[in-house]
């Protein structure tokens, strides 16, 4: 396991993979994470729509963003479903204190560096959320979640791609590789000073 998962890691140009217990922590909660995981969904959908609002001039961007947050809701709606089937009910929403985390690591004050630093930090999300998936997916015992998980994390690794993507579009790559390098830093920082909780998708 410890194996497969640093070769994911790589594949994503994450710093550090997760903990191997956390799949195991996560199994003795599935209707948290799958709670919490609605919410990432929700919070990925609202996360377009901001970006499409805020950058409505860039025109790849807009074309880009458009089917990713059609694309997200009908995950957020395929989550409530699952949630429905296991007699599960999706509650009040939480704090995600790793993104809070990130975004507390944004360049402020510089105006044009501000799109980078938001396409940026949702590349980093998909990369981190697609890297859980795939434990998921692999090491869970629930045959249908394995199946589940697997599909999004083909989704979330899309995403990933997507995002830096649309970073070299309108910044240059060099640029676009040295903040990516820092943001990788940054995250691994946080994600190793954070609590391991399997009630949690970060």
């Amino acid at each position: 396991m410890e194996d497969e998962e640093l070769s994911s890691v790589k594949m994503l140009g994450l710093k550090l993979p997760t903990d191997p217990r956390w799949v195991n922590i996560a199994e003795k909660s599935i209707q948290e994470i799958l709670i919490d995981h609605a919410f990432c969904e929700q919070k990925a959908a609202s996360t377009g729509i901001s970006l499409i609002v805020r950058y409505s001039d860039k025109e790849k961007l807009v074309q880009e963003v458009t089917p990713l947050v059609a694309e997200e809701w009908g995950h957020f709606r395929r989550v409530l479903k699952e949630l429905d089937k296991r007699g599960f009910k999706l509650g009040r929403k939480r704090k995600d204190l790793y993104v809070v985390q990130l975004q507390a690591q944004q360049i402020k004050g510089i105006a044009d560096m501000q799109m980078l630093e938001h396409l940026l930090i949702s590349a980093l999300i998909e990369a981190r959320s697609c890297e859980r998936f795939r434990l998921l997916s692999l090491y869970c015992s629930d045959e249908d979640l394995r199946k589940f998980y697997h599909e999004f994390m083909i989704s979330e690794a899309g995403h990933y791609r997507m995002f830096i993507d649309l970073a070299k579009t309108y910044y240059d790559e060099d640029l676009v590789k040295k903040r990516w390098q820092e943001w990788l830093e940054i995250e691994a920082e946080i994600l190793n000073n954070l609590e391991l909780r399997g009630d949690r998708v970060h």
